[in-house]
Order: C-alpha cells, then structure tokens, then sequence
C-alpha cells in the first residue's frame, strides 16, 4: 500500500528564498557600509596627507621669503662693501700719490728758467698743459730744455708763442705740454 504522500515544497523553497534575500541583502548592506567606511577613510586619509602637504608649502614659502630677505640683504652688503673698498683704493691711490704730486710741482718750481713766468697749468692724466709768459723766445728754449733734463718730465712741445709787448719788447706768451712721469728710486735721490 503505497500512498502517495504529497509534500508541498513551495511555502518551504519560498521561506529559504526569503531568508536568503535578507541574507543577500544583509550582507550587500554590510559590504556596502563597509565599502562606504573604507572610502570614506581612504578620502579622508588623503584629505589630510594633501592639507598637511600644502601646511608644508606654506612653511617652505615662508621661509624662501625669509631667505630671499636675506640675500638681498647680503647683496646690497657687498654692494657696499665693494663700494667701500673702491673708495678705500681712491683714498690710498690719492695717499700714495700725495708726496708725487708735492715732488712735481716742486720739480716744476726748480726747473723754471729765469725770466720765465708760469700764468695758469692745467693737468690732465699724466699731461700737464702750461701757459706763461718769457723775456724771449731763447728763455722758452731753455725752459724746454729744462724739462728734457728732468727725470720728472718728458716729451716737452711747446703749442703756441705769440709775442706780447705788453710785458717787454721781446716778451712772448707760450703754451706748452710736457709728460709727468715718476722715476725710479734711485734717481729720485
């Protein structure tokens, strides 16, 4: 005796079908709060790596400012100092050239010919351009053979001699130049 016993499945299958989709559901939910979480602190975590870079930047601006101030600042103290020290070579040049300039124009006062008469001396470089009067043209001879002698002057030219009468019958007024030059030691003494 077989009877047939039907059992209805369906109600069965439709409760396991409904428990797995809350299943499925919970775990889509967890995976998706999870996956949210996990986003969500990945943003975070560059958010703050990105401002404390940028916290970095500002400090790194700051402080090339800082020594941008300084360099300028060292610059312009070694402007001055450049500065300083070109005036420092002038002042030493011009110390130095003190007891030359005293020697030539005593060299100047020693070597005049009598009868010769210095009007104004002008200098520039190393030339000196002298204008003066003479008792005669022979007197300005001698002046520039007084000046070929020197060790303190060279290359004596004379410019210009026009007579004047004013200052004797056969006075002239001349111009000449001559070269400055320094001797050595030796010929100094």
């Amino acid at each position: 005796m077989i009877t047939d016993i039907k059992i209805n499945l369906l109600p069965w299958r439709e409760e396991v079908r409904e428990e797995k989709k809350k299943e499925f559901l919970k775990i889509t939910i967890a995976i998706l709060v999870l996956a949210g979480a996990l986003v969500g602190g990945v943003d975070r975590y560059f958010n703050r790596a990105i401002d404390q870079q940028t916290s970095r930047n500002a400090f790194l601006q700051v402080e090339i400012q800082i020594l941008e101030g300084r360099i300028e600042e060292i610059r312009l103290l070694q402007q001055k100092r450049n500065e300083l020290l070109s005036r420092m070579k002038v002042i030493q040049e011009l110390q130095g050239n003190r007891p030359i300039i005293v020697r030539v124009f005593d060299e100047l006062a020693r070597q005049l010919s009598p009868r010769v008469f210095f009007i104004s001396l002008s200098v520039q470089a190393q030339n000196l351009s002298i204008q003066g009067v003479a008792e005669s043209n022979n007197r300005i001879s001698n002046q520039l053979r007084n000046f070929t002698e020197s060790a303190w002057f060279e290359k004596p030219n004379v410019t210009a001699i026009k007579a004047d009468p004013k200052f004797g019958p056969q006075a002239s007024q001349f111009s000449l130049t001559v070269a400055q030059t320094t001797p050595k030691k030796n010929e100094e003494e």
